[in-house]
């Protein structure tokens, strides 16, 4: 009993140092939670608690690896912490919710490869990205996904009448959409991101604490800018789909009617799967432009492709055109240029929507000359 009680409050003291309550040097700190793991392992084979907090500080140690650069090294600590953190979770609900974390936490460093500096999906469109991810990244983005959807199930398994637990459902619904983006299940991950989106405005209803309130605010914005960049990568047969489910918020309808525009669906067509008016779907085009992106490159003799200067690698905003009209245009100004190789080059076009990026997630893509492959609509 006294050493049970002498590393939980070596345990609080570490606490203290991880919420900022108390000072320690770098080093100092790192040789303190190895002592606190290494103090933890014993009691941790027949105390639950000291199996959860084990599985937490592996976790806290995994985070600090992470932090120094050393994934490999943070991963293998999660790995472990987690086995001791299952086997507490049904002990106690903060031992589930400790779990839960430790899960998406597991599934952010696996899948970090997946995403850029800013925390955006290096290949949106997953499969059809021409410079994917590798096979083992694919294979540990998977993994994250699924450790992720596991997250997800514990927090529902929780009592929904704690706002605790509703915050980390909805939380951990943001991080099984954010996983699935970077594996290019776009529609899927915007489902996610709007069942997460209307957890956090129930929460918001409740009349949170100032820091609840801020924490669900911070998540609602997050979550509209993932929501505006995935549906870029969606076919309009996605969006109609995700409407017809109910998971087309409205303040994105002009967005999903844009997107409707640049692949070369009807007004009357988008009217109807959306469930609008045509004149709404006219009135929304006319005050939302979209903004076109291309680049032109030729290919030269040794088989490289160089990219030609503006006009022919720019961007600017268009109103009432599809994405094929818009390219039909730079094509011929480019083909009545100096810039023009002539007709027995090979060169590319590729046309994306807001945000140069992947080929695959090009609005519109063609390739021409000798024995070129013909127009490629994403």
């Amino acid at each position: 009993m006294a050493q049970r009680e002498a590393v939980l409050r070596l345990d609080e003291q570490w606490a203290r140092i991880r919420s900022g309550a108390a000072h320690a040097e770098h080093g100092e700190a790192d040789r303190l939670l190895a002592e606190l793991i290494g103090a933890l392992r014993g009691p941790a084979r027949t105390d639950a608690e000291c199996a959860a907090r084990l599985g937490l500080r592996l976790g806290d140690l995994a985070a600090r690896r992470f932090a120094a650069g050393d994934r490999a090294g943070a991963l293998a600590a999660i790995e472990e912490g987690l086995r001791h953190a299952r086997q507490a979770a049904g002990h106690a609900p903060e031992y589930a919710r400790w779990y839960a974390r430790g899960l998406i936490n597991q599934g952010v460093w696996l899948a970090w490869p997946l995403s850029d500096a800013d925390r955006l999906p290096r290949h949106p469109v997953g499969t059809a990205a021409e410079n994917g991810p590798n096979p083992m990244e694919r294979a540990a983005g998977e993994r994250a996904r699924d450790l992720t959807r596991a997250a997800v199930e514990v927090w529902a398994s929780l009592d929904q009448h704690d706002p605790v637990n509703r915050r980390g459902l909805a939380q951990a619904k943001v991080f099984l959409g954010d996983r699935l983006a970077e594996l290019g299940f776009a529609s899927d991950a915007v489902a996610w991101a709007v069942d997460a989106e209307a957890g956090f405005r129930r929460l918001l209803l409740g009349a949170p604490g100032p820091e609840e309130a801020q924490e669900a605010e911070e998540a609602l914005d997050h979550i509209g800018r993932q929501l505006e960049l995935r549906l870029r990568f969606l076919t309009f047969d996605s969006l109609a789909g995700l409407r017809t489910q109910g998971l087309l918020p409205e303040r994105l309808l002009p967005q999903a009617v844009v997107a409707a525009l640049i692949q070369g669906v009807s007004e009357e067509e988008t009217a109807a799967r959306l469930g609008l008016d045509t004149e709404q779907v006219s009135t929304m085009l006319e005050v939302t432009p979209w903004r076109a992106v291309w680049r032109v490159e030729v290919r030269g003799a040794d088989g490289l492709w160089t990219v030609r200067p503006r006009p022919w690698h720019g961007g600017t905003e268009v109103r009432g055109r599809t994405a094929e009209e818009v390219a039909s245009g730079l094509m011929r100004g480019f083909m009545e240029s100096a810039d023009y190789p002539g007709d027995g080059a090979l060169w590319r076009i590729r046309l994306w929507w807001h945000t140069e990026g992947d080929p695959a997630g090009a609005a519109f893509r063609l390739v021409v000359g000798p024995d070129a492959p013909g127009p490629h609509p994403s």
